[in-house]
């Protein structure tokens, strides 16, 4: 039997595996370990308790290193028909009091949640028994009276009330995206339908937000059920998508999805629908478990990585009467809420589509939710035919590419298009505003931009000279631009600051000026996240996947430059999602003393016999320990442990298509572009302001506030919310002996 002074946490995966797991189990083991505690892994979701002996093995640091990257779980999940019933989970119960866990980490779906909270419940009824039984002894009993439960939810469903997104869904959105991408380009060649059918019991989710990313026509979700007639909408939809030119048609069908009277929409029933209706036959692809397999994303690694930490904290803090708590992330933020509470409004859910209370329903799954259906309605339906006289929505973009500008640039065109007006774009940034390459953008000329990489409009560095302003607003009296919407970074901004403020000199000027924001550096005002910063990430980790498998065959140190300018957010979220030992940033003071340390520190790895040493370094971390002079110092202190590599990831950071994410927040950004346009041109105002995220939200920031909220010698927001996850990524990266957790 185990010392009763001991503090020992269980992780279990249970139910249906999600990629991001991984990247849970390696949070919880290190943040225990960290805190001072043991860590052991259940195997086989619940059955490893219920089996004891090997089910349950004790978790080591190293255990744990190398599996972010890894789809499925490590330690294995199962259905484990046992522990439903009382018997099984009182023989768990004993398995986990004789090894002295009274405190469990599950990351799992609804059922395995509300498993871990009946355990708990009947846990100090167990253990009575167990001792009256004489199988486990009194003080086993007296210092484990409460079993503390955590719950991550692990589904690529995201069908959970109580966090914004559920491990394993952002990386099935890639797989699915992925393959629309691929279907869209089949069926453009040869004029054809797909119905494509993606996962998600009863919750639409992942139909809802690939088919706003792979700019499909239709999609049909359990929550929304369409009404009679709807073969007939769906037909039409389909023939005005032709009319306007576009060669290829994609339904999105979610496997729930059903109809008001509650039959089931499958893909071959819309097939038949579309043969008949429409005398064309349909191609099907069911995408099935392909949506669950793969390497996570780096949004999954991160995301998990933050929960298996907080988990950790909150199971080892929690009170006796604290209750289980499901840990999950909110508005960017990780959070803690009651998990029956949860489990229990999640329920509540199902039963509201089976009431057929679907506004209900849609409402119960956040705001944001139904606003993306009606997203989708309007990007797949826009009104094409302008009033008469339209106002003159000029588009262009200023700074450096980023991954989802053309996805922007399509919803304000097709947004823009719907709400009756006229959308010009500026070839060029402000340069071509200036010289006067605008032509008009319609439905048809943006069709297939939402996964597009590039910039089609064409970007330029660079802030818009004084001298230029004069040719600007020439340019807007000639064009008869009635409002001016800027994707960009900060240059971007800047330069609208100046139009703004030169508009007593130039009344042409006085007009809403609008700018979304688009770079992979993440350094805006206003908003937590940029278009552009997600696929960056994405492709900084696949890169750095690769460079570590190469560093199998040998003791190797690698330094890694991001891009990033001033901002350390590239770097920092993929050290985390790396699991890197060490990120240099711009906002840290990197100093002679810190390398020293940590050439010790890494030496001392090395001699412990481990392979790997990564440190991710941004590109303006420090104007003297470049990337070169770390690799160098690090050499010089190598003493044949081992050698170093440097590699300088470049302009790949901005290349390659847009991820799922960048495409649904650009489609978001652009709506709200549009709708803070048409506000002010239908009041005659001449509004500046900036479209960001703010706590998840949308919101808007006046122009006249950015100075405030930018440090212009640095040229990165003055509060930047992810500094946070400095500690986290630290206390990860490598053990701290005799550490104990502080509260």
């Amino acid at each position: 039997m185990v010392s009763p002074v001991t503090r020992r946490v269980g992780v279990l995966t249970s139910g249906g595996d999600a990629q991001g797991m991984n990247a849970a189990v390696r949070a919880v083991a290190r943040a225990g370990i960290r805190f001072g505690a043991e860590v052991f892994a259940i195997h086989e979701g619940y059955q490893g308790a219920v089996d004891g002996g090997d089910g349950i093995s004790a978790l080591g640091w190293e255990d744990v290193g190398g599996i972010q990257h890894r789809g499925g779980t490590v330690i294995g999940t199962a259905r484990c028909a046992a522990f439903r019933e009382r018997a099984g989970r009182k023989q768990a119960a004993y398995h986990l009091a004789a090894q002295g866990i009274d405190r469990l980490v599950v990351v799992g779906g609804d059922g395995s949640l509300t498993g871990a909270n009946l355990l708990s419940t009947e846990w100090p009824q167990f253990l009575a028994e167990l001792a009256a039984d004489g199988v486990l002894p009194a003080d086993i009993v007296a210092t484990h009276p409460t079993l503390h439960i955590a719950g991550i939810v692990g589904s690529i469903d995201n069908d959970m009330v109580g966090t914004d997104m559920t491990i394993g869904t952002d990386s099935a959105m890639h797989r699915i995206v992925e393959a629309l991408d691929a279907i869209s380009s089949t069926a453009a060649s040869h004029q054809r339908t797909f119905v494509v059918e993606v996962m998600g019991r009863r919750c639409g989710y992942l139909a809802l937000t690939a088919a706003i990313a792979g700019g499909a026509d239709f999609a049909l979700i359990p929550e929304a059920p369409p009404g009679d007639g709807w073969e007939e909408e769906l037909c039409e939809s389909l023939r005005r998508a032709r009319e306007r030119g576009r060669r290829e048609s994609i339904v999105v069908v979610a496997e729930g999805a059903r109809d008001r009277s509650g039959e089931p929409i499958t893909a071959d029933r819309i097939c038949a629908v579309l043969e008949e209706r429409l005398g064309e036959q349909a191609r099907v692809t069911i995408l099935g478990h392909v949506q669950r397999g793969g390497s996570p994303s780096a949004f999954d690694r991160s995301m998990a990585t933050m929960m298996g930490y907080d988990a950790v904290d909150q199971v080892l803090t929690a009170g006796p009467n604290d209750g289980a708590q499901l840990v999950g992330v909110h508005r960017n933020r990780v959070r803690r809420v009651p998990l029956m509470r949860a489990v229990q409004e999640n329920q509540a859910v199902a039963r509201m589509v089976d009431e057929g209370r679907y506004e209900q329903a849609l409402a119960a799954r956040g705001d944001s939710y139904a606003d993306l259906f009606g997203l989708l309605r309007t990007l797949s339906h826009p009104r094409t035919t302008l009033p008469a006289d339209p106002k003159r929505i000029a588009v262009l973009h200023a700074g450096g590419l980023a991954p989802g500008m053309n996805a922007a640039v399509r919803a304000v065109t097709l947004l823009g298009s719907d709400a009756g007006h006229e959308i010009l774009g500026v070839d060029g940034g402000f340069t071509g505003l200036c010289d006067g390459r605008l032509r008009t953008l319609t439905p048809r000329d943006v069709d297939g931009w939402a996964g597009l990489g590039g910039a089609e409009l064409g970007s330029r560095r660079g802030v818009l000279a004084p001298e230029q302003l004069y040719a600007v607003a020439r340019a807007v009296d000639t064009h008869r631009i009635d409002a001016l919407l800027v994707v960009g970074g900060l240059d971007g901004y800047e330069s609208a600051q100046r139009i703004v403020r030169e508009r007593g000199r130039y009344p042409s000027l006085d007009i809403p000026v609008v700018c979304v924001p688009a770079t992979i550096d993440n350094n805006l005002p206003g908003t937590e996240l940029t278009v552009g910063a997600d696929t960056a990430l994405n492709a900084i980790v696949e890169a750095i996947d690769r460079i570590k498998q190469s560093a199998l065959a040998a003791h190797r140190c690698f330094v890694i430059e991001v891009m990033g300018r001033e901002c350390g957010y590239l770097t920092l979220m993929s050290a985390l999602s790396a699991g890197a030992e060490r990120a240099y940033l711009p906002e840290d003071d990197l100093t002679l003393t810190d390398l020293a340390a940590d050439v010790r520190s890494m030496t001392q790895r090395f001699r412990d016999g481990h392979g790997l040493f990564l440190a991710i370094r941004a590109e303006g971390a420090h104007p003297y320990y470049t990337t070169d002079v770390l690799a160098r110092i690090f050499e010089a202190e190598a003493d044949d442990l081992y050698d170093v590599r440097q590699a300088v990831l470049g302009h790949v950071q901005q290349g390659g298509n847009p991820s799922p994410f960048d495409r649904v927040l650009a489609a978001r950004l652009a709506a709200d572009a549009v709708a803070a346009v048409s506000a002010a041109l239908g009041a005659g105002r001449s509004d500046a302001v900036a479209i960001g995220l703010d706590n998840g939200e949308i919101a808007r920031t006046p122009l006249r506030r950015v100075d405030d909220l930018v440090d212009w010698a640095r040229r990165r927001p003055r509060d930047q919310w992810w500094l946070r996850l400095r500690r986290v990524m630290r206390d990860l990266a490598e053990p701290a002996v005799g550490t104990r957790h502080t509260p």
